[in-house]
C-alpha cells in the first residue's frame, strides 16, 4: 500500500534558533509558586527571597578559649607578655560573650599562675567571635529568586531555622513515543536532567497514546521523544497540529532539524527527534529554556563553562546553529564530530559547544566556551 503524499510530515521551513527561543520567551509563562519541605526542595527555583532571622541574636564564641577585650592585649608578645588586670573568663564554642568582651583568645594565648593572667599575643576585636546578626541578616537574603537550591543552601537553611521555602516547581511529563533502545535511552536522559534542572517528573510508558497525554491537564509543559520526521510511522507532528497548536516543525540547529514545538492550551509541547544525539542537542538548547522560563529562573548558565583554545578548526554551515562534541586534552578544546554525533564521540567528549547559526566556524585557536554534558 502506497503512503499518500499529504499524510507524510514534511519540513517546509527551519525556523532559526533565535527565533524558537524569543517565542519561548514569548508564550511560556512561569508556574504558580508553592511551598515545600526543605527535605523535598533541593534542586528546585526559590520563587521568592529568601530569607531568616538575624543569628545569632548575641556575639559567640567561635572556638574554646578565653573572652576577653581586645585592647587590654595591646602590645603582647611572646617575649613581653602583657598584665591582664582581671582574669578573663573561660569559654567554650557556641556560649554567648559575656558584655565587656569583644573577642575569645585561644587558650594557649593567656597564662595563667596562681591567680594572675598575662597575655603572650595581642589579640584584635572580633578575634575568634561570630557578632551578633553575623550568620544571618534579615536584609540580605541568603538566596534570591530565581535561583536554585543546592544542597549546602538546603544545610544553612535548616540551621537558620527554615523548614520551608517557596519554590516553583514546573510539572513535565516525558513521552517516549517508541519502545526501542534509542528512544527509552534519551528519553531516560532527559528526564534526568528535568530533576536536576528543578521539575517535577512524569516519564510515561514507551508508545502510550499522544492524544491522550495531550488533553491532560495535570502537566506544565510535555515533551515527547520521536516519530518527527516523514517514516511510514511518524505522526507526532501532525497529532499535535490536529489536536492542539502546531507553532513550528523545523528547527535550523544540527543535529535535530526535524524537531518540533506546539502548544496544548498555554502548556508548551516540544516534539524531540527520535536519535540520542538530536534530543540531545534541541533539549539543551531549546528544552531547557522552556523548563527556565516555567520556573522562572534567572541563571541560563548554571553550570560554568570552561574556557579553551580550539585544538583543530570548527566548520560549519551558515543558517544552522550546530552542537559540537569537545574533549578537553592538553589544555585545549579538541572537537569529536559535527552533524552526526556518534554515541563514541558522546561518551568520548567532555561537554559541547555551540556554534551560531551566523558563523562558519571557528579556527584553531578560538578560544570556545565548553559547556558539560547532563
Amino acid at each position: 500500500m502506497t503512503l499518500a503524499f499529504e499524510s507524510i510530515q514534511t519540513i517546509t521551513r527551519l525556523t532559526p534558533l533565535a527565533d524558537v527561543l524569543a517565542l519561548i520567551d514569548l508564550r511560556v509563562k512561569s508556574v504558580t509558586p508553592r511551598t515545600l519541605d526543605l527535605t523535598t526542595a533541593t534542586g528546585r527555583i526559590l520563587a521568592a527571597d529568601a530569607t531568616a532571622s538575624a543569628r545569632p541574636s548575641a556575639a559567640l564564641a567561635l572556638l574554646d578559649g578565653w573572652a576577653l577585650a581586645a585592647d587590654t592585649t595591646l602590645g603582647a608578645g611572646g617575649y613581653s607578655p602583657v598584665p591582664l588586670l582581671h582574669p578573663p573568663q573561660r569559654i567554650e564554642t557556641g556560649q554567648p560573650l559575656p558584655p565587656d568582651a569583644d573577642s575569645v583568645a585561644p587558650l594557649d594565648a593567656i597564662r595563667i599562675v596562681n591567680g594572675n593572667a598575662e597575655a603572650l599575643v595581642t589579640i584584635n576585636p572580633g578575634d575568634g567571635m561570630l557578632p551578633a546578626g553575623g550568620d544571618c541578616d534579615p536584609g540580605i537574603p541568603l538566596r534570591r529568586a530565581g535561583e536554585p537550591l543546592r544542597m549546602i543552601d538546603i544545610a544553612a537553611f535548616a540551621a537558620a531555622g527554615r523548614a520551608r521555602v517557596m519554590v516553583r516547581e514546573p510539572r513535565i511529563r516525558v513521552l517516549p513515543l517508541r519502545g526501542n533502545g534509542i528512544v527509552v535511552a534519551a528519553a531516560r536522559l532527559i528526564a534526568g536532567d528535568i530533576e536536576r534542572r528543578g521539575g517535577a517528573l512524569k516519564l510515561d510508558e514507551a508508545g502510550r497514546d499522544l492524544g491522550t497525554v495531550l488533553a491532560a491537564e495535570n502537566t506544565d509543559a510535555i515533551v515527547v521523544i520521536g516519530g518527527t520526521g516523514s517514516g511510514r510511522n511518524d505522526t507526532c507532528v501532525h497529532t499535535l497540529a490536529r489536536d492542539c497548536e502546531l507553532a513550528l516543525h523545523g528547527i535550523a540547529i544540527t543535529p535535530g532539524e526535524t524537531a518540533a514545538l506546539g502548544f496544548a492550551g498555554p502548556r508548551p509541547v516540544l516534539l524531540l527527534p527520535g536519535r540520542l544525539d538530536s534530543a540531545l542537542a534541541v533539549w539543551l538548547t531549546v528544552g531547557r529554556r522552556i523548563l527556565e522560563r516555567l520556573a522562572a529562573a534567572n541563571n541560563r548558565d548554571r553550570e560554568a563553562a570552561e574556557v579553551l583554545p580550539l585544538e583543530r578548526k570548527v566548520t560549519s554551515t551558515v543558517g544552522l546553529a550546530e552542537i559540537v562534541p569537545m574533549r578537553r586534552l592538553d589544555g585545549k578544546a579538541h572537537p569529536l564530530a559535527t552533524k552526526y554525533l556518534a554515541l563514541s564521540a558522546l561518551t568520548r567528549a567532555d561537554g559541547w559547544i555551540l556554534v551560531p547559526a551566523e558563523s562558519e566556524g571557528y579556527s584553531a585557536g578560538t578560544m570556545v566556551s565548553l559547556k558539560p554534558w547532563p
